[in-house]
This record gives C-alpha cells, sequence and structure tokens, in this order.
C-alpha cells in the first residue's frame, strides 16, 4: 500500500512538473567558467539579450574558476527547475555526476564553446577550435618561417587548449620536420594565468639565452605575459607572439606591433546561436548541426562556427562588427 501511496504521489510530482514547464518561455541555466575574464562577460551579455528576445529567462551564474563552485551552481540550478543548463566548464572532465542529476530531472544540456567530457550532454556549439589553433600557428610562421619557437598553452583542465595544439602542430610539424622550426619548449599554463605565462617565458628565455623567435601563445591572456616577459629584455615586438579572443588589450597590442596576431571569434554570432540553440532543445525543434564530436560518452551533435585571423592589416573588421569602437582601439 505504501509503495502505491508513494508511485501515485511521484506521478503527481513528474505531471506538475511537466504542467509547470513552457517551452515558449523557458529557463536556462547559463552556468559560466569565469565571469572576471572580459571575454565571458560579452558572451553573457549577448547571450542574455538574445534568449530574452526568444521569449527565454536567464539564470546566469560564474564560477570564477573553481570546479567546486561550478558544480555546486550547476545542482542549484537544477534544483530551480530549469529547462535547460548551458555551461562554459572550468574543469571539462569533472561535471558527469552533475549532468547525470540534470538528464534525470528531464533538463538539456549544451556545452558552450568548450566540450564537456565524458557526459551524457545534448549539444556542443563553439568556434572550431582546431581551426583557430591552425591560425595561431600560421599566423606566426608568416613572419618567422624558421627559427625557435616556444609552445604557450592553455589550461590543462581545458579540453579547448589540447584541441589549439593539435591545430598549431598541424602547421608546425612538417616545419619541425625539415629542421626550418626547432621547438625550444612548451608549457601549459594554469587557469590562462597572464602572471604565470609570464613567469614561463621569463624562463624560457633564460634558458634559450633570449634566442626564441616566436611564442605560440594559445590567447590573448597568456600572449599579454609572455609580451611583459619580452618587453624586460627589449623583445617586444621582435619576437612574433599569437594570440586568440580579440581582448582590447590584445587587439592595441596588435595594432602596436608587439603582438603578431589574434584570432576574432563573434561573440555575437556563438552567444545568439547558442541562445537560439538551447530554445530550440527545449520546444523540441531540430537545430541545425553540421559537426559531431566525441566526448568520451557519446559523438555529440555539434555547431561550429568559422573563427577569423586578425592581424594590423585588418583590424577594422571589428569596427565594422560593432564589436570595439574606433576610439576604443586608439585607446581613447
Amino acid at each position: 500500500m505504501n509503495k502505491m501511496i508513494k508511485a501515485v504521489g511521484l506521478a503527481m510530482l513528474m505531471m506538475a512538473g511537466v504542467a509547470q514547464a513552457d517551452p515558449q518561455h523557458p529557463k536556462i541555466g547559463f552556468s559560466i567558467d569565469d565571469l572576471r575574464l572580459e571575454r565571458w562577460t560579452r558572451d553573457r551579455d549577448y547571450f542574455v539579450q538574445s534568449a530574452e528576445q526568444l521569449g527565454a529567462k536567464v539564470y546566469v551564474q560564474s564560477a570564477d574558476a573553481s570546479e567546486q563552485r561550478q558544480i555546486a551552481q550547476i545542482e542549484n540550478l537544477i534544483s530551480r527547475g530549469v529547462d535547460v543548463l548551458v555551461i562554459v566548464p572550468y574543469n571539462a572532465t569533472v561535471l558527469s555526476n552533475a549532468i547525470r542529476e540534470a538528464k534525470k530531472a528531464k533538463i538539456k544540456v549544451v556545452a558552450y564553446d568548450r566540450l564537456i567530457l565524458n557526459s551524457d550532454i545534448d549539444a556542443y556549439i563553439s568556434f572550431d577550435n582546431k581551426e583557430v589553433g591552425k591560425m595561431q600557428a600560421q599566423g606566426l610562421v608568416n613572419v618567422k618561417p624558421k627559427g625557435t619557437y616556444y609552445l604557450l598553452g592553455g589550461a590543462p583542465t581545458d579540453n579547448n587548449a589540447k584541441i589549439l595544439r593539435e591545430g598549431q602542430m598541424e602547421v608546425l610539424k612538417p616545419l619541425v620536420d625539415k629542421g626550418a622550426i626547432k621547438i625550444a619548449g612548451q608549457q601549459w599554463v594554469k587557469d590562462w594565468s597572464p602572471s604565470e605565462a609570464m613567469a614561463i617565458v621569463e624562463n624560457a628565455l633564460t634558458a634559450n639565452n633570449n634566442k626564441l623567435d616566436a611564442v605560440v601563445a594559445s590567447n590573448d591572456a597568456t600572449a599579454g605575459g609572455a609580451i611583459q616577459a619580452l618587453a624586460a629584455q627589449k623583445l617586444a615586438g621582435k619576437v612574433a607572439v599569437s594570440g586568440q579572443d580579440a581582448d582590447l588589450a590584445g587587439v592595441r597590442r596588435v595594432i602596436a606591433g608587439t603582438q603578431t596576431m589574434t584570432v576574432y571569434k563573434p561573440l555575437k554570432q556563438i552567444a545568439s546561436t547558442a541562445a537560439q540553440l538551447a530554445v530550440q532543445l527545449v520546444r523540441g525543434q531540430k537545430p541545425a548541426y553540421n559537426a559531431q564530436m566525441d566526448n568520451g560518452a557519446k559523438k555529440v551533435d555539434s555547431l561550429l562556427l568559422k573563427p577569423i585571423m586578425l592581424t594590423k592589416s585588418n583590424v577594422d573588421v571589428l569596427v565594422k562588427d560593432g564589436f570595439y569602437t574606433q576610439a576604443q582601439l586608439a585607446g581613447k
């Protein structure tokens, strides 16, 4: 009898949950790695604006670079009864249990810009990170086709950092094999930290008697740290340095000539497309996927967008896109 009462109670709760769900006004939980970084505040703003235009309500959480905090926040969003979770993972490998709970609660899960590993997620949206890595290496090879390179990777907890390295090596390995380029060393940078990147490049310069021709930095934050180390040795602008994200400081360095290139990923495009994707999943519609990515648990339906290589010659695309004003680029 008790079992029967429990079963009826559970069925009533499930029916109540179904009744509360409103596909026309879905509730989206947006869990972001670290809103202290300029990049993610832009994503948040574009995402919320696009989602609200589609009738959705967005609850935003920032993990501030803590995997424990992110797990707790995801659990909180699940308990608040969101219809879909959109997650920028701090650590792509530790969210399996939280995502299992989300799936039990019939909540859709989208990995945003970084693939969540070993979990049953519904979709992944990002720019083509292998292509970003290829652009980073090619941008440096264009100006330093021969010489000594140092590989400054991203955070070891970020799966994208490894995909970027794959793309970088696709360009560099043939040149290494024929002796045009020598790789002096390589290191991952915890939390994409500029200060750690600076310390790593200081040590690399010491170990190589300041004889470095290029630093393959995997984003603009680490590029900034690398360039600080180079500047202290009066090498800024002489050593080629890559980047990614088109952070304002990074773009200004590209204009000044101390950073060789960055990769522009139109954030309005990824954020608005991700908002649309999340809403489509709640409404039972079929998003326009163009790839599948293996996350260790399944082949995840994916939408990969095209990045743009930025050098001094084409930074005006940022002004045309409304990403920055001319005054901002000029530092006024």
